[in-house]
């Protein structure tokens, strides 16, 4: 029964297609403050109000912000956190248990490896799967190599991305989340190295949004699941567009310019 309740879960956070339009509102115990993430509440709203298959949220704001939303946006609750002051390290910080009592869709934990305290993360990252199973829950890891054993020349290394989507693929994990190598010929060696899916960050794409458009078609064209962005959605003017954008680039096969278009006409904006 706990595997046709994982295939339930999965079947509704993946929009009948396979592929995963989610975006993480997560940043701000791990990072810090964002003004453009205030108030919550109304970004939330924005962002929701685009139809993203998924909302990346932790249970507090669950509670206070995802009640309108319920059953017709998938929860993932995010169980882990670093820190402003740790950031390699990604600490468990809610149980499967609750997602399950919130009606979570998945749930996610993150996973740095590279580094000192790696075999403690992919410790609980293992534990927290075999907890997921139990219940038929779907478990997003966000991992990323970015330990202290990598040199920074060396951290966007598709080789240490196929490892970290491999990784998780071993330990039982769904979909991983990991940042994009940069050009489609990379990146297609990490989507060869896993038997899970593959979804990537907005990472540095910053306001660009036209490479954040092509970067989400590469990654589809090269067999990746899709996207879950954060402060590229919520940074700008206009979430609501954004996600509408990149759905119909994501569920619809649409080309980059149908969305740039899509963009500009939502917005009554010309793209820079």
């Amino acid at each position: 029964m706990s595997f046709f309740g994982k295939k339930i879960r999965l079947q509704r956070l993946l929009s009948g297609n396979g592929r995963l339009l989610s975006v993480a509102v997560d940043q701000a115990m791990a990072r810090g403050i964002f003004e453009e993430l205030m108030p919550i509440q109304r970004k939330v709203d924005e962002i929701a109000s685009g139809g993203p298959d998924g909302i990346t949220i932790h249970k507090g704001l669950v509670e206070s912000c995802f009640a309108p939303f319920a059953g017709k946006t998938s929860l993932v609750l995010k169980c882990s956190t670093f820190s402003p002051w740790q950031p390699n390290y990604d600490a468990w910080v809610t149980s499967v248990l609750e997602g399950v009592r919130m009606g979570a869709d998945a749930v996610s934990l993150g996973c740095i490896v590279g580094g000192d305290d790696q075999p403690e993360q992919i410790r609980n990252l293992g534990e927290f799967v075999a907890e997921a199973n139990t219940f038929g829950m779907p478990v997003i890891a966000h991992i990323y190599p970015r330990g202290n054993k990598i040199p920074e020349s060396e951290k966007m290394d598709w080789r240490h991305h196929a490892y970290a989507v491999r990784l998780g693929a071993e330990l039982g994990v769904d979909i991983v989340k990991t940042h994009y190598t940069g050009d489609p010929q990379s990146f297609s060696k990490v989507i060869a190295s896993t038997t899970c899916k593959v979804v990537v960050a907005g990472g540095d794409t910053g306001n660009d949004i036209l490479s954040a458009f092509q970067m989400t078609k590469d990654v589809l064209d090269v067999g990746g699941a899709g996207i879950t962005f954060g402060r590229f959605v919520w940074n700008n003017q206009n979430p609501t567009a954004v996600v509408r954008a990149l759905s119909h680039i994501i569920h619809k096969d649409g080309s980059v310019q149908e969305a740039a278009q899509l963009y500009e006409d939502l917005t009554k904006t010309k793209i820079s």
